[in-house]
């Protein structure tokens, strides 16, 4: 674990080098994500300006929901999401054996390559959002509340990397997966509605059977009314399935490679 933490941290060092060279860029991408964030919060101050509750949740509360939504997605976008993205196009380009021959474990190597510090830099404004709601509600989360909701967050975190994992897999069988990328950001703008606003047949698929809704309402749920073990026990089930899902589906992959040399 040690020599993995020293690869990242290599990985990341030169991320940020590279990201200081073009600075413009960073601040470009930077401003881009921020105003996409903007947008979601306009949205629910203008929503709120017609209606006094959605769901049950009121205007501070759906905050809380798409600022921890917005949170954890920060954290994907910063971590893994240019990485998986860039391992798609090199499997169909055969130079995925960049990553076949060093010696590391191979998802390992190919999903913490480097980070895009807007993603990270933007999780700062996703938490100011939570803590601002959290405040206007008047909430005061014990140690325990705030751990437990911070594990969420990691769990929530690995449900989005493990969803990427297999739809950028799917360029083992596929000469593309764009659309499949597209559906992926479609599928996870679930997460910033209430559960309780899936009914019947919506709420089998969204909230039992699919982890869109899951990632955001139950850490959220947690900071707005104290540690649920149904809600802790449940999403780190989802995140240990879906995340050996993700393993099962990449290796199985792997096995169809051919590099660029056959």
């Amino acid at each position: 674990m040690t020599n993995y933490l020293r690869i990242w941290l290599a990985g990341a060092r030169y991320s940020i080098v590279r990201t200081m060279m073009f600075r413009f860029d960073f601040f470009l991408w930077a401003m881009v994500e921020l105003f996409w964030m903007s947008v979601n919060l306009i949205l629910i101050a203008v929503i709120y300006q017609h209606t006094d509750s959605i769901a049950g949740w009121n205007k501070y509360e759906m905050m809380l929901l798409v600022g921890t939504a917005m949170l954890i997605q920060r954290y994907v976008m910063g971590f893994f999401w240019s990485n998986l993205f860039d391992m798609s196009r090199n499997i169909r380009s055969g130079h995925f054996d960049f990553f076949l021959a060093q010696p590391g474990n191979v998802l390992f190597m190919a999903s913490t390559r480097k980070i895009d510090l807007d993603g990270l830099g933007n999780s700062f404004i996703a938490t100011g959002v939570v803590i601002y709601a959290a405040h206007q509600l008047g909430l005061h989360p014990s140690a325990m509340d705030l751990l437990l909701y911070a594990v969420m967050i990691v769990c929530g975190v690995f449900i989005h990397f493990s969803v990427l994992v297999m739809v950028s897999s799917l360029a083992f069988w596929t000469t593309g997966n764009q659309g499949l990328e597209g559906i992926y950001f479609t599928f996870f703008e679930y997460s910033r509605l209430p559960r309780q606003a899936f009914r019947g047949l919506a709420n089998v698929v969204f909230v039992w059977l699919l982890p869109g809704v899951i990632v955001s309402n139950a850490p959220a749920s947690t900071l707005l009314h104290g540690y649920q073990p149904l809600n802790l026990l449940w999403i780190v089930l989802v995140t240990l399935a879906w995340l050996a899902l993700a393993v099962i589906l990449f290796y199985r992959g792997l096995r169809r490679y051919t590099s660029a040399s056959s």
